[in-house]
């Protein structure tokens, strides 16, 4: 439970993908409180993420992460200042049930509503300081790279203004460890597993 914190509170909403999140950080970046529910049990019968099960996933998951993240934090919905959630890049049902939320919450409380790029949440993550310690100072320019399930991006930050320098051009580096686990016939989630495998793999140069 927080014991101390500055305003503005900020409930935050994550449903790009299949996990749901929901988040309590207040106004120096100091995270109160974050909880995630994973679907990969949902989704492992089919070797990757069905997104109309992934939405209704949400739907069904959302009551008990924020309950748990507002209990976490010591805080009331009523507590809380505005409201963000992800607007996108991610899977277009997904971010409905999310953004549905956020706005629904919003406009009940009489607050403010603010849909977030969540590549530019990866980027800023690294400031925020765990143990309820407030975030860093952000530099004011910076590169920041971006590699995630489904993206793989260098990107340029200056100023609070974000710049693609270069990207995948077809997929994702996560989407690549996932596809080849699948072909090797690996559970869904395939990416950490072939990750452990390269962990345990020979370094030595492999003659075909």
């Amino acid at each position: 439970m927080a014991t101390y914190f500055e305003r503005p509170l900020i409930l935050g909403i994550e449903t790009s993908c299949d996990d749901t999140a929901c988040a309590v950080v207040d106004g120096v970046g100091r995270v109160l409180a974050s909880v995630v529910s994973s679907q990969n049990v949902v989704h492992r019968p089919f070797g990757g993420v069905v997104p109309e099960i992934a939405s209704r996933e949400h739907l069904s998951n959302w009551p008990a992460v924020s309950a748990q993240a507002l209990e976490e934090a010591g805080l009331a919905m009523r507590d809380v200042d505005a409201v963000a959630a992800t607007r996108g890049p991610g899977l277009v049902g997904c971010l409905l049930v999310g953004l549905s939320v956020g706005r629904a919450i919003a406009f009940g409380l009489e607050r403010s509503f603010h849909g977030i790029h969540h590549l530019e949440g990866h980027l800023y993550s690294p400031f925020l300081s765990p143990h309820g310690r407030p975030a860093e100072d952000l530099p004011g320019h910076f590169l920041g790279l971006v590699i995630s399930g489904g993206h793989t991006s260098l990107l340029d930050v200056s100023a609070g203004r974000v710049r693609s320098l270069v990207e995948t051009r077809d997929d994702a580096m996560g989407e690549v460890f996932d596809k080849v686990g699948k072909r090797l016939g690996m559970p869904f989630p395939q990416g950490p597993l072939v990750d452990e495998l390269a962990e345990k793999g020979i370094a030595s140069p492999v003659a075909f």
